[in-house]
């Protein structure tokens, strides 16, 4: 093992990479990187009637988009269950653990004041069997304490805790013995996680202590990451898949300068860090413990900035998966056509998933016709008809080059008493079909004469049609 502190990122393959896990992955491997540790990678895969392949694929995919590379793994639980049937031997042998027949109903039964187990089977000396788990033997009277980096010291008492399960009738372990047994045999000395964690770290003590694992790792439980309302991120309310930000055109890079800003951030206030930057900075000492909000507008926001800041070349490499797959066909689209517009269209977007909107009107044979723009700015404009007929004219013999398409649009604008924005509206919609987009005179200088002339004239006889 190397030196410098080791840390573990420990998702179960159940279901799509929650931002909240990858927030966690990053918190470690930033505590990883800046202290010239070691970040890894293991899958609590114990779970077998929920876990899919396709689940451990999108963890690795997943990171290796972000760029949180790991150093040793993936592990997987699945192929460590020699390393847990020892710890239970040892359990057992030390009389740490003791086998328990109770079912849920039985115990639900006896409850009295305080729910939960009251060891019933404790002293009854069964051996095992069929419908027999193992219980810990949690150590009456008694307290239970850790440190933890963000939240401080933490007690427990002993007589809060059930004797809970650690293994199965069939032997096979549960998530809390499983974790704390690779824990110590891959010589943890950090465990970073989420705060859903920190009811279950009392017991993970316990365990540790009686398996003689030596001194306890350093906790550290972050956060709790909650949406507009203060509300816990949920999978049912909240975008919150780490696909999902893929799919939709978020850069790595802003997604993980915005992730690592929840509940930390630098002494300076600074807001757009790069990876580097972000290394050299982190300190987990400064992780605050209050709820963090996850705010997709803010991260969209940063997003468009990163937009921004590519060179041109990268910013069009970036949207070939999104052109690929745009609402025109395949043939009609134009590479040479996009280059000419990337630089307007990427100082307006804020994902690489809008950028198909600003540009299919030059991939359509015919614009698609967004309603209310088409009623605003040529239908309830008493000027519309003017403007297309005019426009159509001197369009057919001006050069044809933005900024005489301008001068030639101001000036018939001015013949008819109408300031550039309400002249250049029932244009742009005839044109490109909606009443938003990149800057109209160097979209038509891409669409083309022909090619223009046709949407006006189309747009002229649907008025026309409309009003009679």
């Amino acid at each position: 093992m190397t030196e410098g502190p080791r840390v573990r990122f420990a998702p179960s393959p159940t279901g799509y990479v929650h931002v909240g896990s990858a927030w966690t992955a990053l918190f470690n491997w930033l505590f990883a990187r800046g202290q010239g540790g070691t970040f890894v990678l293991r899958i609590e895969d114990t779970d077998e009637q929920r876990n899919r392949e396709e689940w451990v694929e999108g963890i690795c995919s997943g990171l290796t988009w972000l760029g949180l590379d790991w150093d040793e793994g993936p592990y997987r639980q699945s192929e460590r269950r020699s390393l847990y049937d020892e710890a239970l031997a040892t359990l057992l042998a030390a009389g740490a653990v003791y086998w328990c027949d109770c079912t849920r109903e039985a115990v639900e039964a006896r409850s009295g004041p305080r729910p939960g187990y009251d060891g019933w089977c404790r002293d009854r000396g069964l051996e095992p069997g069929p419908g027999r788990a193992l219980r810990l033997r949690v150590p009456r009277p008694g307290v239970t304490s850790f440190d933890d980096v963000i939240r401080g010291r933490i007690t427990v008492a002993n007589e809060a805790l059930d004797d809970f399960v650690v293994a199965k009738s069939s032997g096979a372990p549960l998530f809390l013995l499983a974790n704390v047994v690779d824990d110590m045999a891959m010589g943890i000395t950090h465990v970073i996680r989420a705060e859903d964690h920190l009811t279950n770290t009392s017991k993970a003590v316990l365990l540790w202590t009686a398996l003689g694992g030596g001194p306890l790792p350093v906790f550290a439980h972050l956060p709790l990451l909650v949406n507009e309302r203060r509300q816990k991120l949920s999978k049912r309310r909240d975008d919150v898949a780490l696909e999902w930000y893929r799919d939709q055109g978020y850069l790595p890079g802003a997604l993980l300068n915005y992730l690592a800003l929840l509940g930390w951030g630098p002494e300076d206030g600074r807001e757009v860090l790069s990876l580097e930057e972000l290394v050299g900075e982190f300190r987990l000492s400064a992780v605050g413990h209050s709820p963090a909000y996850f705010d997709v507008v803010k991260l969209t926001h940063l997003n468009g900035v990163y937009i921004r800041a590519l060179p041109v070349g990268e910013f069009v490499d970036a949207c070939r998966p999104w052109l690929a797959s745009g609402p025109w066909p395949p043939e009609a689209f134009d590479q040479g056509a996009f280059d000419r517009m990337a630089p307007l269209v990427q100082e307006r977007v804020s994902t690489l998933g809008e950028v198909p909107a600003w540009v299919d009107f030059l991939f359509l044979a015919q614009p698609v016709i967004d309603k209310a723009s088409w009623d605003k700015a040529v239908v309830n404009n008493p000027h519309a008809g003017q403007v297309l007929d005019a426009s159509l004219d001197r369009y057919g013999v001006c050069l044809w080059e933005a900024q005489e398409l301008h001068r030639v649009t101001l000036e018939l604008g001015e013949r008819l008493g109408l300031k550039l924005a309400r002249t250049q509206a029932p244009i742009r919609v005839a044109v490109t079909g909606r009443s938003v987009g990149p800057p109209l005179f160097e979209s038509l200088e891409v669409l083309g004469r022909d090619r223009t002339a046709a949407r006006l004239t189309a747009a002229l006889i649907r008025l026309r049609a409309e009003l009679s």
